[in-house]
């Protein structure tokens, strides 16, 4: 097998490992560019040194960030460790990098072109599913069908977690909502001299003005867009006091323990593909944080919640914000953009043929 081969294998891993929005491809992509341009434009200066890791490390994700904006309206939120992970040995190290940078030499831009047609397919991916959410009625909307394009489509699977995210918070948000949950916020201390002391730190912190001892609001959910690569990392939080947590994976014990020490909160949800419930149950009554997992919910459950939100008998209204809100969300994650033909073009990747390039 060749050294290009070689190298084109990996990618193609990277490639099928990655997320939609090909963060790390697109890094290694923008990599070749600045090697491939930087002497034919940088005055004579010499090309981009792949084999120095230093020269390219930091730089690289901003050459990234600043075309992930123009293409998705989204830059990469994973910690450092994570983003650095792309340049280690069972990813894409230098070494590899430089056989890569030989090849869209050669053939000039051919595996910047590669991976920004990759970058293509996956958004018509995410774009047929966002037109499954734009043109559903209440009638014909299954839960399901949407979990099922992301986990049949391979392009799709690895932003399964995010799927489920959505679905989970636009659900829960619409039935909060319907049952008009409100949450009461109230001073108990009678002490008059401690109120005063802190009156400052009671407007300004807790939110309660001067003679004001308890205030009522509507109860509601927010997502942390920030994510941790991490199993414990927190994906909504509500003013309620309830922490939830979201998994596309099978529950164990293991999991529900880093879970409910990873998170901060007395009273976790903890949402989930599925769940051997006796098991669970047997595990909670036998274990010293049992009282702070509220309640496990599965995808069967919001299967069932989502066809009573959009029955008939919830047609004066709830079925219409579900639909609404699950597709807004949606969008706001998977933003689509009319940028890549245009960059495309500038680049001239459209003219570039990568039909062959696994003949090298």
């Amino acid at each position: 097998m060749t050294p290009y081969k070689v190298a084109l294998e990996k990618l193609d891993l990277l490639i099928k490992k990655s997320r939609v929005h090909l963060y790390k491809p697109v890094q290694i992509a923008e990599i070749l560019y600045q090697h491939r341009t930087h002497a034919a434009y940088g005055s004579g200066s010499e090309r981009l040194p792949l084999t120095d890791l230093e020269s390219y490390r930091n730089a690289s994700k901003r050459w990234r960030d600043a075309v992930t904006s123009r293409l998705i309206g989204r830059v990469s939120t994973s910690s450092q460790k994570f983003q650095d992970n792309l340049f280690d040995t069972n990813a894409i190290p230098p070494e590899t990098l430089t056989v890569l940078g030989r090849l869209n030499q050669e053939a000039p831009g051919i595996v910047e072109a590669y991976i920004y047609r990759s970058l293509e397919q996956r958004l018509g991916l995410v774009t047929r599913v966002k037109k499954y959410l734009e043109l559903s009625t209440p009638e014909d909307f299954k839960l399901q069908t949407l979990v099922d394009m992301f986990e049949k489509e391979p392009g799709l699977k690895r932003s399964i977690d995010k799927c489920y995210e959505i679905s989970v918070y636009a659900l829960f948000a619409t039935i909060v909502r319907a049952l008009r949950v409100e949450v009461t916020l109230a001073i108990k201390n009678e002490d008059l001299g401690i109120i005063g002391d802190f009156r400052d730190f009671i407007e300004g912190v807790i939110g309660l003005r001067s003679g004001i001892k308890s205030l009522t609001m509507s109860a509601a959910l927010y997502r942390v867009w920030v994510t941790n690569a991490a199993d414990r990392g927190l994906d909504m939080w509500t003013n309620f006091w309830i922490a939830i947590q979201v998994k596309h994976l099978t529950l164990n014990p293991d999991l529900i323990e880093n879970i409910a020490e990873g998170i901060a909160a007395d009273r976790i949800v903890i949402v989930c593909l599925e769940s051997d419930k006796t098991a669970i149950d047997l595990l909670l009554s036998q274990v010293w944080w049992w009282e702070r997992i509220q309640g496990i919910v599965t995808l069967e459950d919001l299967c069932k919640w989502y066809d009573i939100c959009l029955s008939t008998r919830h047609a004066w209204g709830m079925d219409a914000s579900l639909l609404r809100d699950l597709y807004n969300e949606f969008s706001a994650e998977f933003p689509s953009t009319s940028e890549l033909a245009p960059f495309m073009r500038e680049r001239w990747y459209d003219e570039i043929d990568t039909s062959h390039i696994h003949d090298f």
